[in-house]
């Protein structure tokens, strides 16, 4: 049964969400404290996690940060409605998605299948290594070694660029982008993407083989540097 890992700190909300997703098959465990659900993470072992911010001991972004260190299994934010959250800083600490409460229970349950249904979409397939002049890019392994170094990027950069880097030279849409690294049904902006790019842009500057360049208009190319 797949197992999902609630953690929220209004007890009533919790048992909310797991009632709804337990009505799906699911199994839940509820944790009301930050700290206690990193702890409880390896333990328990879920499929997924839905992470509310506000959190006592530690916060939603700090338990992300400890969870990715451990996992990539798939993380979806809670966020209170009015309350200020930077959508782009849950994603790059390895988020996969956020729903802003008060949500539709409908709404939560179709978030969950999709990212779990990502998420499996990518563990049951064996994507290729990547090996062009002066980089490497192991997606089983989570490695990229460019001119010999290896570049340590949070699991949506490396994402981004293994999707790049597939396919050389080819254009894409910020759009685009979002859809094929962050699902259909990611409900962010571009701004997502240009945070990304500009990260892992600064991480390739070292030396001047490959780059993201920008195709003005249009979104963003992965293509070899002239040295012409």
């Amino acid at each position: 049964m797949t197992k999902i890992m609630v953690v929220d700190d209004d007890k009533r909300i919790a048992e909310l969400i797991s009632l709804y997703l337990r009505k799906e098959g699911y199994e839940t465990k509820e944790v009301y404290n930050g700290r206690v659900a990193v702890e409880t993470f390896p333990v328990y072992a879920p499929f997924l996690v839905l992470l509310d911010l506000m959190l006592p001991e530690m916060d939603g972004y700090q338990v992300c940060r400890e969870i990715r260190q451990m996992s990539s299994v798939p993380i979806i934010m809670l966020t209170a409605k009015g309350e200020t959250f930077d959508k782009v800083l849950g994603l790059e600490l390895g988020a996969d998605d956020y729903i802003v409460k008060p949500f539709e229970p409908k709404e939560l349950v179709a978030r969950v299948k999709a990212v779990l249904r990502r998420y499996e979409n990518k563990t049951t397939t064996s994507p290729r290594v990547i090996v062009l002049p002066n980089l490497t890019i192991d997606p089983d392994k989570l490695t990229l070694i460019y001119h010999g170094q290896i570049l340590e990027l949070p699991p949506k950069e490396f994402e981004l660029m293994y999707y790049l880097a597939s396919h050389p030279g080819r254009p894409f849409t910020r759009d685009q982008l979002l859809s094929a690294c962050w699902g259909y049904e990611f409900a962010g902006d571009t701004r997502t993407v240009d945070v990304h790019v500009k990260r892992l842009r600064e991480k390739m500057t070292k030396h001047d083989t490959w780059a993201i360049k920008t195709v003005w208009g249009t979104g963003y190319k992965f293509e070899e540097v002239s040295l012409a």
